[in-house]
């Protein structure tokens, strides 16, 4: 593992408690700082700003020079895999991203090879190796991917959908095409966080946004079994790397989570309390969370009376203070500084 031992998240990932935890926030790069606004108005669209090294480094840097979190996560988004494996993948204004779809064993079969992924994903290395260069030494690199469950449901229904039916009803209906699929994610998400971890990134976060709609041995299946290959796969290349697994919305699934999948940390998002994940997910070691994103927008006495909340409940045990889910565009920058000062402050 590179870093220092002064980085305090590596230290959190470590087990180690700390006085104060160290914060960092999903998607603090992002809409709700006019800088982001207008560094991806000179990019041009979304995915110009993704492929544009020193532009999306830009903007991983924004919030870090603004606020100085503890760490940085690289920008970029996780249907780049998908669209790395030959899938078309276009965004659409004030709706979000399209994406051509992969629903027969024959558009299966027609992804690229995992060896071909590196090409297409080039840019997004070169952003990591910019960051490493350009950071702060005290401030932790984190690189990232989707889960395969959550990348698939996209890559199904050609969007995101709340219910992910599509992807539902392929796994009842053609089953062994469905898992052709979640196998091809799993090995090609192994490549992609390794060629991170080479180009800097220090830690690695699993994003399975849609992990709480698995139910029963579904989520044993496509959302424990896939997080496990992929760490073991990731740690035995990379000895010491510490991974962050979030689960969302995975409930009663957060409970041993981390003991099932080999991951040094588990994100939990707001639709749990923080006293029930200390009490429950803690004991198996560090935790992120989980402030709900609304209060980033209301601020006042709640902000600072529910962020004191987070912190105290985690406070006998490892814990990164951060969301339960990303930071909404109409977020106040003001509340954003408020939050980390009452993190700070203790």
């Amino acid at each position: 593992m590179t870093g220092k031992p002064d980085k305090t998240i590596l230290r959190a990932l470590a087990g180690e408690t700390l006085p104060v935890p160290p914060v960092w926030m999903m998607r603090q790069a992002g809409r709700y700082l006019p800088e982001y606004r207008a560094t991806r108005a000179e990019a041009g669209d979304f995915l110009s700003l993704c492929y544009n090294p020193e532009l999306a480094a830009e903007v991983t840097l924004q919030p870090i020079r603004r606020y100085g979190f503890d760490a940085a996560i690289l920008f970029a988004d996780i249907l780049l895999l998908p669209q790395a494996l030959g899938r078309e993948l276009w965004f659409e204004t004030g709706e979000g991203p399209r994406m051509e779809t992969t629903t027969t064993a024959t558009e299966v079969a027609a992804l690229r090879p995992t060896t071909a992924i590196h090409d297409t994903l080039a840019p997004v290395y070169e952003t990591l190796r910019i960051l490493k260069r350009e950071l702060p030494e005290e401030t932790t690199l984190i690189g990232f991917a989707g889960m395969p469950w959550t990348v698939a449901t996209y890559m199904i229904a050609g969007r995101g959908k709340e219910e992910q039916a599509g992807a539902h009803r392929l796994k009842a209906e053609d089953r062994a095409t469905f898992e052709a699929l979640i196998d091809r994610l799993t090995e090609a998400t192994v490549e992609y966080l390794s060629a991170q971890v080479e180009a800097g990134a220090e830690v690695v976060k699993l994003f399975d946004s849609w992990a709480g709609s698995l139910k029963g041995q579904d989520f044993q299946d496509f959302a424990v079994k896939p997080a496990a290959t992929i760490i073991a796969a990731l740690k035995a290349r990379h000895p010491g790397l510490p991974v962050i697994a979030f689960p969302r919305e995975a409930g009663e699934g957060y409970v041993g989570f981390a003991k099932a999948t080999g991951a040094d940390c588990v994100a939990v998002d707001n639709s749990v309390t923080p006293e029930w994940a200390a009490q429950h997910v803690q004991k198996d070691g560090c935790v992120q969370g989980n402030l709900a994103p609304h209060h980033l927008v209301s601020g006042g006495e709640d902000l600072i009376r529910e962020t004191r909340r987070v912190v105290g409940a985690f406070r006998n045990g490892p814990h990164i203070f951060n969301l339960g889910h990303g930071i909404t565009p109409d977020a106040d920058p003001e509340n954003v500084r408020i939050m980390i000062e009452t993190v700070r402050q203790g």
